[in-house]
């Protein structure tokens, strides 16, 4: 998965105003105390990012 897919797909599911906020201070403990921006800069695979998210926020699994 590249990474604009998974900002499209957090910005389908959350809104662009929510996905960008989530990216920016959300930490996630599955990603190591990251926060989605913090990890992609890192270098963690989009398609794990994605997981996550969908993880934390309980995303059907039909949108995952």
């Amino acid at each position: 998965m590249r990474i604009t897919v998974l900002r499209q797909l957090m910005g389908e599911e959350f809104g662009s105003v929510r996905s960008d906020h989530l990216s920016q201070d959300y930490v996630f403990s599955g990603l190591d105390g990251r926060t989605v921006n913090q990890a992609i800069e890192d270098g963690l695979a989009a398609t794990r990012i994605w997981r996550e998210v969908c993880e934390t926020f309980d995303v059907p699994q039909e949108r995952r």
